[in-house]
């Protein structure tokens, strides 16, 4: 489990070509500090298992399904990227729960800077747009935001100074692809309010009425 607050802008050094699947190497000295075979990392919101590491870099495998339900099929080397590390238990909940499992794909469509911040639009894919509120929670790309104005389409977030120089989103331009996951409390809550609205279902026969 994650909080969405990036410890690392990381890059990409190097990518494999594995047919059904591919080998990413990045570079991320905070990350791979005390990294261990088997630990997770999030790279831009992608939950990663840790293939192997050296010095300062660690190698992930990303498999066709990930590659194409997320932006990292999109990533070359000196692409830079959002890393976090888990959060340890009785850690601070700095951001909000993140899973690592990204629900989606979305575009960045605008920005407009001003002077201490930038607001920021991005398109919503359809499917996801009953979990998106007002002042609620969004992971863009592994950060953790909170959503300004939420559309049918789209949604906006405001971006402080710290997050423009320290994550991806500093550098994200227009038409730029970015991975979404939607707070997990708000699948859960619907999946709980589904089954219990659902009608009850009619009697097969009369007999069955009775």
């Amino acid at each position: 489990m994650f909080t969405g607050i990036v410890e690392e802008l990381g890059e990409v050094t190097a990518v494999r070509d594995l047919g059904d699947a591919a080998r990413f190497r990045l570079r991320g000295p905070v990350v791979t500090e005390g990294a261990r075979h088997g630990d997770s990392i999030a790279v831009n919101g992608v939950c990663l298992t840790v293939v192997d590491h050296d010095g300062d870099s660690f190698t992930a495998d990303v498999m066709a399904e990930t590659l194409a339900r997320s932006s990292l099929g999109a990533l070359a080397p000196g692409s830079r990227v959002n890393l976090e590390r888990p959060t340890a238990v009785g850690g601070r909940l700095g951001g909000h729960l993140v899973q690592g499992h990204v629900d989606g794909v979305g575009t960045l469509t605008a920005r407009e800077p001003s002077e201490h911040w930038e607001l920021v639009t991005v398109s919503l894919p359809a499917p996801l747009a009953r979990y998106v509120v007002e002042k609620g929670s969004i992971t863009v790309d592994g950060v953790s935001l909170t959503v300004v104005e939420a559309g049918e389409e789209h949604f906006t977030i405001s971006l402080i100074p710290t997050t423009l120089a320290l994550t991806t989103l500093g550098l994200k331009q227009p038409g730029d692809p970015v991975n979404l996951e939607v707070d997990v409390i708000a699948k859960y809550v619907e999946r709980l309010l589904g089954d219990r609205a659902a009608p009850a279902a009619p009697p097969a026969s009369a007999e069955e009425a009775r």
